[in-house]
């Protein structure tokens, strides 16, 4: 999200898109329902994706959330990137070299990129966006893996060359991150550029329309250097009720959302869905998580937070809520993956053993209340919930009555998306929440966990501090061998499991829906979103035209 954020943001717009990757519940085999036969391909049509969220700011340096760097994707380019087998292949770079050493590698970029308005592509615009990064003055969670850079050059137009001087072992999937165009940005406060709400990239399709809270335009764009998208129009539509998205799903108002379980296990299982779209199946690379306030003193003792846990019922969610679709979760790491530790500790449902380390904490229901008290303090606090996730608000009342059985008061708060962002989350004005991270396809979580990326915007929310981890962290970073690497991430994960800051909750399937006029969809490793620009509607099946 390369860098972890870029691991994160790589695999989390696989999600939002309707991704596979990993293997089902049912066989350990992707699942897919519908198919049609190929047809011969052909440019036209839209497809029209559901969102529950609207975006923040199209610059990806300058936003977190999933829909902002979705539509980024389609507008942005970097230098390499993941193929559909997870290999590091060329993006705005055609090759590269790595010094023996590993600490020098220079970037050949591909002749003849323009950007969206025509001007040239060079490589004055990867050094622009990389100092553009590292610029205090730029408020980004994403600084941190450029600042391993000893030195960055444009060696010519086409030549990019970047020198660190220690191993870094992220570094080149760290340059799979979006290059902004220097002639549009240079001179500019960034956090005022008008780019934020009319971006101009690279990529397969351009910008044309965002009416907030309700919809973004992209066009397909012809001079694309992979080749002009068969798809030419893009539409994100933001619906924020997954129940109201579903009857748009089912009146043809959207062609691609993802379900929830009781969506994909009862309300498609009939002719209408099995004739007119694809499903599909999959266990994500993400997580779903109770985030806790370290600031706030109720979750200030590892006892109280390891308490928690042990009285929430993992499985009852997975069964319950998830309809069996999905795993419960342990650590930030999908199961089954190198980096996985299957050996740390679990905290299976114990309600006894949650109130005996409560008590250990000072908490003890001293006037027979029913709730916990300590110093006269109840021990109550609220869980926020963003809107529109029906899942997710399933968990908290599920949360809330096994909490309140050990003696612990739980509010929950739902709160709209883009103010649960940016009231909430980035100003850490909140007790507890329920929130997921997509997990990266290479292990770095500096990002995340770093004691240094607590700060207003940064990804480390829940403001978690370990010395140890800190030093684990750097070390990874700096280690090529992965059985060293393992051996740090497997420790790291010891640590998290300890310590509790989150409540690990489950590793949830992934259940996307498109709708079947969409041919070229491959399914891989990577996922199904890989070869987007591939995808394509016969022409006798293609239902409305793009207007540019």
């Amino acid at each position: 999200m390369k860098s972890s954020f870029l691991h994160y943001l790589l695999v989390s717009l696989l999600v939002l898109a309707g991704g596979l990757l990993g293997c089902s519940p049912a066989g350990d085999e992707p699942r897919q329902t519908g198919e049609r036969e190929a047809a011969v391909p052909a440019y036209g049509d839209i497809i029209v994706d559901g969102s529950i969220g609207d975006a923040s700011n199209l610059i990806p340096l300058l936003s977190s959330d999933s829909t902002s760097h979705g539509i980024a994707a389609l507008i942005y380019n970097g230098l390499v990137k993941y193929d559909k087998d997870l290999n590091i292949v060329g993006d705005l770079a055609e090759s590269w070299v790595i010094s023996p050493d590993g600490l020098v590698i220079t970037f050949h970029l591909r002749p003849n990129v323009r950007w969206h308005d025509g001007h040239p592509f060079s490589a004055e615009d990867v050094l622009f966006t990389y100092r553009l990064t590292i610029d205090p003055r730029t408020p980004t969670a994403y600084a941190g893996d450029f600042l391993k850079v000893k030195k960055a050059e444009a060696l010519d137009p086409l030549t990019f060359r970047v020198t660190y001087d220690k191993p870094f072992a992220p570094a080149l999937m760290s340059w799979g991150s979006a290059i902004l165009p220097r002639h549009l940005l240079a001179g500019q406060d960034i956090t005022r550029t008008p780019l934020a709400r009319k971006p101009v990239g690279t990529g397969p399709y351009k910008f044309k329309e965002w009416v907030s809270g309700q919809k973004i335009v992209l066009v397909s764009n012809p001079d694309y250097f992979e080749g002009r998208p068969y798809i030419d129009g893009y539409i994100l539509r933001i619906i924020p009720d997954m129940a109201t998205m579903f009857l748009e799903l089912r009146a043809s108002g959207i062609d691609r959302m993802n379900l929830t379980p009781l969506q994909y296990t009862r309300q498609t299982e009939n002719p209408l869905f099995r004739n007119n779209f694809n499903k599909f199946r999959y266990l994500s690379f993400a997580y779903t998580f109770v985030g806790y306030n370290l600031r706030n003193p109720l979750f200030s003792d590892r006892r109280v937070r390891q308490a928690l846990t042990l009285a929430i019922d993992k499985e009852e969610i997975v069964q319950g809520v998830l309809l069996g679709l999905g795993k419960p979760s342990t650590g930030p790491f999908k199961p089954g993956t190198w980096a996985y530790n299957p050996k740390v500790p679990t905290f299976p449902h114990d309600p006894a053993k949650a109130r005996a380390l409560l008590a250990e904490a000072g908490w003890k229901d001293r006037d027979g209340d029913g709730i916990l008290d300590r110093n006269g303090q109840p021990f109550a606090f609220e869980l926020l919930v963003n809107q529109g996730n029906e899942v997710r608000s399933k968990c908290a009342e599920i949360i809330q009555r096994r909490l309140a059985e050990i003696g612990i008061s739980v509010k929950i708060r739902v709160v709209e998306w883009a103010a649960f962002v940016n009231d909430f989350i980035n100003k850490r004005r909140f007790d507890a929440t329920i929130l997921g991270w997509t997990i990266p396809l290479d292990p770095d979580l500096y990002d995340v966990w770093h004691s240094s990326k607590t700060g207003p915007q940064e990804l480390n929310f829940t403001s978690f501090k370990n010395e140890e981890v800190d030093r684990l962290l750097e070390q990874g970073r700096g280690t090529f061998d992965p059985k060293e690497r393992k051996k740090i991430y497997d420790r790291i994960q010891e640590i998290l499991a300890e310590e509790q800051p989150y409540t690990f909750l489950y590793v949830p399937d992934a259940l996307p829906i498109v709708q079947a006029r969409f041919r070229g969809i491959e399914l891989a490793p990577l996922g199904i979103s890989h070869n987007f620009i591939r995808w394509y509607v016969p022409r006798p099946e293609q239902r409305f035209i793009m207007t540019r």
